[in-house]
This record gives C-alpha cells, structure tokens and sequence, in this order.
C-alpha cells in the first residue's frame, strides 16, 4: 500500500495537476521521493520560491488548469507570498503543497515553526486546510483542485504535515468531475440587452476570461450592433489579441488617464471585471474612477461563463451576425540608432513570431508596447495583474512548459527582474524557448513618476538615491550567462534587432539586454503631473488626444 506522498502524486496527476514547480526542504522529502513514482508529473526545480508560486502562475493562465506548488514551511510560503498574491488578483487556479513539521513535532515549536494557514489566508482566503491523517489526504487533496479549478479560479492551499506525508495507509481518490460553470441567468440579460437598446454612452468592461477570442467576438458584435464602448480592465490575466482578433482598449494606469477614457459615460456593464479604481490613493484624488452619475451593472460574475454570457446577450440584441471589426495585420517598420524603450517595443512588433506569448512586465520601458503589437499576428499578452512585481520572469517559465511549442517573449523592467533573477537558471536547466528582454535604465522609473504625482515635498537627494540603481549598475547579460542562458547586450537599434533575430530563430532560452534611457525622465517626468491635473479642465477631444499620446 502506498504511503501518503505517493498516494497523493496519483491523486494529483489523475485530477490533471501534471506538473509541479518545486523548492522542497526536509519535511517535504517523502513527496519529492514520490516524484519518481509517478511518471505523469512533471517536476520544475526553482532557486526561490516567488519564481516557483510565479511559473504555476503562467502555467495555469496558459494550461487553463492548475499546476501544483511544493513549498517549504511558512517561510517557504512567506517567500512565495508575491506572485501567489498576482495569482489571487487574476484569478488564476494554483494547488499550493506547503509542508510542515510533523503533527507530533508542532508543539515543539522548533526553529521553523510557524502559523502557516495564517500565512496562506492572504493568498488563499477561499481554501486553506492542513491535512490531518494519511487517511484523509487524498480526499484533501481532490477538494483542493476543485477549489482551485473552478470560477473565479483560486489559490488552493494544503498544509501537508511530514508524517501524514511519510504514513503508510495512502489511498489515491478518483479524479473530481469537471467544473461546469452557469452563465448570466435571462432576467439579468434581457435588462443589460434594454440598457443596450435604449441608448446612452455606454461601455463594457471586459476582464478574465472575457478576454478571451471568443468571449471577444461576441462582445465585439455587441458593440458594433449598439454603439456600446469596448474596455478591458488593466492588467489583463491574459487577454488574447493581434491581427484579425477584435481590438479592445485597455483602461489606462494613470487614474487620471483612465478618467478620461471613463468620462461621460453613463452606464457601465461588468463581464467578469471589477469597477475600476485608483491603483493607489492620491491626496485630493477620487479612487473610484466611476464617473458621477454613471450606473455600474453586472452581466457576469467571475464565478459565471463569461462568453456564454456575452453570447447570450448578443442573441438577445440580435447581434449573433453582426460585421466584427478586427485588428488589421501591420507591423512597425525596423528600428534604427540609438537605443530607446519606445524603439525596443517598435523591434519587438516588427519581428514577434505568430501564436507567441507576449509576457509584459516591462513597467513604463513598455508604453508603447500596446500600440507597437496591436497588428502583430494573433498572440497572448499576460500582464502583472496584482501589481507586486517579479511576475514576468516566473510566468514565462509556466507559460513556455504550459505551450512547449509556441514562442514566449518576456519584456521585463531592470528593478523587477532583480526579484526573480533566478528564474533564468530554471529557464536554462529546463531548456525552455523563451527570450526574456530586459531594460536597463538603471532606475525605478515608474516610482521616480509616483514621487512627482503623490505630491511629496522637499525631494532631495537621499530621496532620489531610494529610486536610482545606476551604483553600481548592473550586468543583465552577465548575470544571464552565469545561469547558462545566452545573452547579448545592445545600445543600439540595429544591435538589438539583430539579437533578436538570432534569439527568435534558435531554440532558447535567451537574454537581450537593452541598455536604454528612461522613458519617462527629466522633462518628461517634471510635466507629466502638470499635465495630469490639467486634464479636467482640457476639451474632451484634446483630453483624449493628450492620453493617447501618454499611454497610447
């Protein structure tokens, strides 16, 4: 009979949990022994555990179903907390395996004892439960994966104890069924399909899986059929885009820039999003963003079927043959001269492979990445959705085993690639296609913004020294080498176009090195919160004008 470790691998590779991103310590050890009897899974060693909790991130946006964690103790969660939090924000179905001390040795409270179901309820506030007996794991186990798996996806966490992992007595569960969702009930779409009807400057607020192609296209006959606006929520989870997919604008970071995309509306209709707010509160700022006297309504939860939703409404409209517009095939021409942010996004969108997996952790180096891709062909962008940074390296990981044979190119910020450096030394032991490009321009930019807008006073030197990484700067395509990934470093244009190529047409992983200028610095940065307080005051049409040419 197998022990509790080696039952719960079974378990788990029945329920489709079939790869599992591992920073294992001693209590952990029977279930890594277990990894060998169980040929269905796959185990993904990480140096850290936030590049761990971040790849079963972008495993499971890309996978549509759940990768398993091994973490160990509380300090093991502690340090995955991050991208777990990333994961909650985006909805995104992770079983998370934290070990722990043996029941018998918990009262002990030896140098590693923690309250680790405390911990895991920041990340996991849906499902958090410490296995009891050998008995019981596998039973525990099944729950945590429909809990994961199912709408709104979720961290599920299991606490699993050495001895119940070492117990002999395990016996593997069936498989739990799969989740069957609803969608919008008729009275809810009939009276989002009258507001359509009746007129008014309305929107619909798409985010999770309604960013999805197919949930777009039918939001997109919607629109078309009602003058309806298309909006998407900021960070999308992963929002499917490109040539001949419908186009759809994304709401602005900046809160007075996502201001002027909300103003005048006076309905506002949620499909699997949340009201827009305030990133962050500003002194003298609203944080809701919701216009007065514009109505907020709901056509579908996170916990419904968002496309069946949309599909539902627009046979309500009767829209299902509606014309849909779609994003025209075009590319930014090449680059050339110096290096800058704006040039490195204009080189990705001339070369991007079709079906890759755009990963934007780029920060303000990636304002043009938007505009600079929108014609590439048909592609997934996964963006930082909980806003804790040290996403972007880890979810290319999941992403590159999620889809082995699709092209993955990551654009990182230099500050936040330094969370997760060790992601690259996974990368390479896993042989993994994935070109991670990062901008060097050696400073926390985006915070270097946040300090002009936050209305902070007396900023000196010892101020700016908190936001500046330029002593001593660092060396991306040394540190990637050191980790076994090759890498190049460019200042120019026609130098990081030409790595590129290389990197795009050999098997990876890489790493290019952009050795770029802020992208919003010195004047820049000094105008730009004038400018955003002027907004109000500005014509609408000059409002716009002004926020396409921030944050196109």
């Amino acid at each position: 009979m197998p022990n509790g470790a080696q039952a719960l691998m079974n378990t788990l590779a029945d329920a489709g949990v079939t790869v599992c991103f591992t920073n294992p310590g001693t209590s952990e050890m029977h279930f890594v022994a277990a990894l060998d009897d169980e040929p269905r899974m796959r185990a993904v060693l990480a140096l850290f555990e936030g590049v761990a909790t971040g790849a079963a991130d972008g495993y499971a946006r890309m996978a549509d179903r759940p990768a398993a964690t091994l973490l160990h103790l509380g300090c093991g969660l502690g340090n995955g907390l991050a991208n777990l939090h990333n994961a909650r924000k985006g909805k995104v179905p992770v079983v998370n395996i934290v070990g722990d001390h043996a029941t018998y040795h918990v009262p002990l409270d030896a140098q590693l004892q923690s309250d680790i179901e405390t911990v895991a309820r920041n990340v996991s506030p849906g499902f958090v439960r410490t296995s009891k007996s050998t008995a019981e794991l596998c039973r525990d186990a099944v729950d945590a994966v429909v809990a994961a798996r199912g709408l709104p996806g979720q961290v599920a966490t299991l606490i699993l104890p050495a001895d119940v992992s070492w117990g002999d007595g395990g016996t593997p569960c069936p498989p739990p069924p799969a989740p069957t969702p609803s969608s919008a009930d008729a009275v809810t779409v009939e009276a989002i399909a009258a507001l359509l009807r009746g007129g008014g400057k309305t929107a619909l607020l798409l985010g999770g899986h309604a960013l999805r192609e197919p949930a777009l296209l039918a939001a997109s006959r919607i629109a078309a059929k009602t003058g309806a606006k298309l909006l998407s929520e900021v960070f999308p989870t992963r929002l499917e885009r490109g040539a001949g997919r419908p186009p759809i604008e994304r709401i602005a970071y900046l809160a007075e820039l996502a201001g002027v995309q909300l103003a005048g509306l006076e309905h506002l209709i949620l499909v699997d999003a949340k009201s827009p707010v305030s990133f962050f509160a500003y002194p003298g700022k609203v944080s809701d963003l919701v216009p007065a006297g514009c109505t907020v309504h709901t056509l579908s939860t996170s916990a419904q079927d968002a496309a069946a939703s949309l599909a539902a409404l627009a046979r309500a409209l009767d829209a299902e043959q509606t014309p849909v517009t779609v994003q025209p095939a075009q590319r930014p021409g090449r680059p050339r001269g110096r290096l800058t942010a704006e040039k490195v996004c204009k080189a990705v969108g001339h070369l991007l492979p079709d079906n890759a997996i755009l990963v934007d952790e780029a920060i303000t180096s990636g304002l043009m990445l938007p505009v600079m891709t929108a014609g590439c062909p048909a592609h997934d962008l996964i963006t930082l959705t909980g806003g804790a940074i040290g996403q972007g390296l880890p979810n290319a990981i999941g992403a590159a085993i999620a889809c082995p044979k699709r092209p993955v190119v990551a654009l990182i910020g230099d500050g936040t690639a330094m969370y997760t450096i060790q992601s690259l030394w996974t990368m390479a032991r896993e042989q993994l296609d994935v070109t991670a490009i990062i901008f060097n321009n050696a400073s926390y930019s985006v915070l270097n913004v946040e300090l002009e807008r936050v209305g902070a006073e007396r900023i000196g030197a010892k101020a700016r020294s908190q936001l500046d990484i330029n002593g001593p700067r660092l060396d991306f395509a040394r540190l990637a080498q050191g980790m076994g990934v090759h890498a190049a470093r460019a200042d120019t244009a026609e130098a990081f176009v030409k790595a590129l190529e290389y990197a795009l047409s050999h098997p990876g992983p890489h790493l290019i090195e952009a050795m770029v200028p802020e992208s919003l610095g010195g004047a820049k940065r000094r105008i730009l919160p004038w400018l955003l307080r002027a907004l109000p005051a500005l014509p609408p049409g000059v409002a716009r004008a002004l926020k396409r040419k921030l944050a196109p």
